[in-house]
C-alpha cells in the first residue's frame, strides 16, 4: 500500500469514528430527553424507573376534581386520571386549561411519587369535543372500552370501574 492510500484510509477511518461518536452522543442526549406516555394501567403494572418524568394520559374521572389553593397561594387541583381499568390521583399546582373537565381526555406531564400519586408539572386538555389524544385513544382501545369502528368513545361514567385507591386488584 502506498503512502497516499494509507493516508486516505486513515482519514476515512477517523472521519467514520468521528461520525459514529457524534451519532452516539446525539442519540444518548435524545434518550435522556424523551418523555414517554403511559396510561394508568401501564403505570401501575410496570412502575417507571426512578424520578424520570413521563406523560400520564386518560380521562378525568367524573366526580374526582377538587380545586383549592396551594401552600404558595397559587391555584391547585387534585383529580383522578383513568383508562377505565385503573386510575391514578394527580396533583397539580397552577391554572388548569379552560377545556379541562370531568370525563374529558387529558395528558399530564410529571413524576410518580412513592405513594402512587402523580405530581403534574403540566396539564393538557383536549382542544374540541371531537378530539382525543392518540395516546388516550390507544389506552382506551387496549383496556377494551372503545372500538373506533363503532363510533365515538362512550362517556367515562359508563365504563369506569377503576378502584378508588389507584392500586391494582382493588
Amino acid at each position: 500500500m502506498t503512502h497516499k492510500k494509507r493516508r486516505r484510509l486513515m482519514v476515512l477511518l477517523l472521519a467514520g469514528l468521528g461520525l459514529g461518536t457524534a451519532t452516539a452522543l446525539t442519540l444518548t442526549a435524545f434518550q435522556d430527553n424523551i418523555v414517554f406516555f403511559f396510561s394508568p394501567s401501564d403505570v401501575l403494572a410496570n412502575r417507571p424507573a426512578g424520578e424520570r418524568a413521563f406523560r400520564l394520559g386518560g380521562l378525568v374521572e367524573a366526580g374526582s376534581v377538587e380545586r383549592g389553593t396551594g401552600t404558595d397561594g397559587r391555584p391547585a387541583a387534585t383529580f383522578r386520571v383513568t383508562d377505565g381499568a385503573q386510575a391514578i390521583t394527580v396533583t397539580y399546582t397552577g391554572v388548569l386549561p379552560d377545556l379541562f373537565r370531568e370525563g374529558q381526555g387529558v395528558v399530564t406531564l410529571g413524576r410518580l411519587l412513592p405513594d402512587n400519586t402523580f405530581r403534574a408539572s403540566e396539564v393538557l386538555a383536549r382542544h374540541d369535543e371531537t378530539y382525543m389524544p392518540p395516546e388516550v385513544a390507544d389506552a382506551l382501545r387496549r383496556a377494551g372500552h372503545w372500538n373506533p369502528a363503532q363510533g365515538a368513545a362512550p362517556p367515562a361514567e359508563t365504563w369506569n370501574t377503576a378502584p378508588r385507591d389507584g392500586r391494582s386488584g382493588g
